[in-house]
């Protein structure tokens, strides 16, 4: 797949270094005034095992994975660091939730639970997601809080997005940095999700790519697509397109 084609992402930063925009300017800095558990969980959580994660995540995540509250759910999330997202994740999704927790530390396994199951490999040895995938059910959910390297989150990428299910939901953090490298790998699948003519397997897979500050989604379709098609209805036409 092509990463980002450099002139346009040239022109795009000197776009966006000159940006003005007068409809901005009345926006309020602050917390958007709605109910997100998430965040919620987040801010009581001032004690026990410790949850770091960027502030503007939380409306991210309720925004994908809002639809699998209280639905029997498999959610990965590589990268357990102190253990307190996978009590989250749990809290959030409820009782039918399972968490699977991945890390390349051994000491890890202290997180156990009857409903949380820890991994230890390499997120960069694709060897270790085959037995991943030998080993568990299909994710619903993966979060890649792991170790932010290219070739780790790239790796985990092309060995554990066609696992996830069927309306699966693919969430890759911290991706920040103006010449982030996962970013530009990330956008060269846009070309393949906007390519015509036939679909491609990539197509009847994958719904939409989501670009966030520091945060990449993918979302996959829970049913295939029909073939993309653009018919024309009506009568009246401008008579210059049909010259």
């Amino acid at each position: 797949m092509q990463l980002a084609r450099l002139p346009y992402r040239v022109a795009a930063r000197e776009f966006v270094t000159h940006y003005v925009d007068k409809s901005c300017l009345s926006v309020h800095a602050g917390r958007a005034n709605t109910s997100n558990p998430l965040r919620e969980y987040f801010d009581r959580h001032t004690e026990g095992h410790g949850i770091w994660k960027w502030n503007h995540y939380f409306d991210i995540y309720h925004r994908h994975f809002s639809r699998f509250v209280g639905r029997e759910v498999n959610i990965a999330e590589i990268g357990i660091y102190s253990g307190g997202s996978l009590d989250m994740w749990r809290s959030y999704f409820g009782d039918h939730c399972h968490v699977y927790g991945i890390d390349i530390e051994k000491a890890c396994t202290c997180y156990e639970k009857p409903y949380t199951t820890v991994l230890i490999g390499d997120q960069a040895d694709r060897g270790f997601w085959k037995d991943v995938r030998d080993k568990t059910p299909p994710f619903d959910i993966l979060v890649d809080d792991g170790g932010h390297t290219l070739e780790q989150q790239k790796v985990t990428l092309e060995e554990m997005l066609p696992y996830l299910k069927p309306g699966g939901v693919y969430l890759c953090e911290d991706t920040h940095g103006t010449d982030n490298r996962f970013a530009s790998y990330a956008s060269g699948l846009i070309d393949e999700l906007n390519r015509m003519g036939e679909l491609s397997a990539f197509q009847k897979c994958i719904h939409s790519l989501h670009f966030y500050p520091y945060c990449i989604v993918i979302e996959k379709h829970e049913v295939a697509p029909e073939p993309f098609a653009a018919p024309k209805h009506g009568t009246k036409w401008q008579p210059f397109f049909d010259k």
